[in-house]
């Protein structure tokens, strides 16, 4: 079946700590449960909080078993000569990966009585979810919801722009299924615009916006990608963009191709969303659990935002 065609979404999050759950509306159907896929350097712990939310919505949940120590396991592609040519593929580097899914998705049946199961996908986990999706089948799936997920491979060939993911991404992009929303099988990818970046170098025809965070005031420093925070309304005018925006920036440039774009911190907003797919971006929202605060730098999975986006686990 076709896939209808879905402008993007673009949200305010009211950041209030009400929460709506869900209703007894729909007699005895219970939420389908959902597989939380973990991001690269993640481990399952950063995912706690994420569960709670999901089950004071009577949502079940299974995080994927993952460490940190885990992802260690990627440098076996190293050996792999398709790595320094670029063109790396998923298996047999990630079937580590791909088989924790796998366990999650058994163990996540055995509460779903038949209805199927919803896997959300984090960072990296979206794209993983994927490569899972197309190697392992979709029949016990109903919807992917992908969280800050760099969906899509940089352009080829620009200068200073390296595929981090060394052919990964490309991969997916030509062996994959392609984004749907269908009554039997639905993708929501979700993007979050924390802060525009800018390029090292101001540029006449950069179109850049002021880099403060949105929907939020103040926070603290992001240690683990060795950001400062700047509070907003400072009386000092900026002469130009700071190096929190340029050094975030150089980030979104290895991702999308571009610096002066907006994203969570990590992933740019445009490389976040898919054809055909439902896209959504919220305003104010950052990239991972770690370094993310529910009040001042509220991540996808916070309870504020989460709110947000838990009816398409519910429909």
């Amino acid at each position: 079946m076709a896939s209808a065609i879905f402008p993007s979404l673009r949200l305010s999050p009211s950041f209030s700590s009400a929460t709506s759950l869900s209703s007894s509306s729909s007699g005895d159907v219970k939420p389908r449960p959902a597989v939380i896929l973990p991001g690269l350097g993640n481990n399952s712990g950063d995912y706690k909080k994420l569960e709670v939310t999901l089950g004071e919505y009577g949502v079940p949940s299974v995080v994927a078993t993952v460490s940190r120590l885990d992802w260690f396991r990627n440098a076996a592609g190293l050996v792999d000569p398709a790595y320094w040519r670029g063109t790396l593929r998923p298996r047999p580097v990630l079937d580590w990966y791909l088989k924790r899914i796998d366990d999650a998705v058994l163990e996540a049946n055995e509460l779903s009585q038949g209805q199927g199961l919803s896997l959300i996908g984090h960072s990296a986990g979206g794209w993983l979810a994927r490569v899972y999706m197309e190697e392992y089948g979709t029949a016990d799936i109903s919807l992917l919801l992908t969280l800050g997920t760099p969906h899509l491979p940089p352009p080829r060939g620009l200068p200073g722009v390296i595929d981090q993911t060394r052919g990964l991404l490309y991969y997916v992009e030509e062996n994959c299924a392609k984004a749907v929303y269908t009554p039997e099988l639905r993708y929501v990818c979700i993007a979050g615009r924390y802060i525009c970046g800018a390029p090292l170098v101001d540029k006449a025809d950069a179109n850049v916006d002021s880099d403060v965070t949105v929907g939020i005031d103040g926070g603290e420093a992001i240690s683990e990608i060795a950001i400062a925070s700047n509070k907003t309304g400072d009386s000092q005018a900026s002469s130009g963009p700071s190096f929190r925006a340029r050094f975030v920036g150089q980030g979104y440039k290895q991702v999308c191709g571009r610096a002066d774009v907006w994203g969570d911190g990590v992933v740019p907003e445009v490389s976040a969303h898919l054809e055909g797919a439902l896209n959504v971006s919220f305003e104010g929202v950052y990239h991972s659990p770690v370094g993310s605060d529910d009040e001042t730098r509220p991540w996808y999975g916070s309870p504020v935002i989460a709110k947000e986006w838990i009816h398409h686990l519910l429909e």
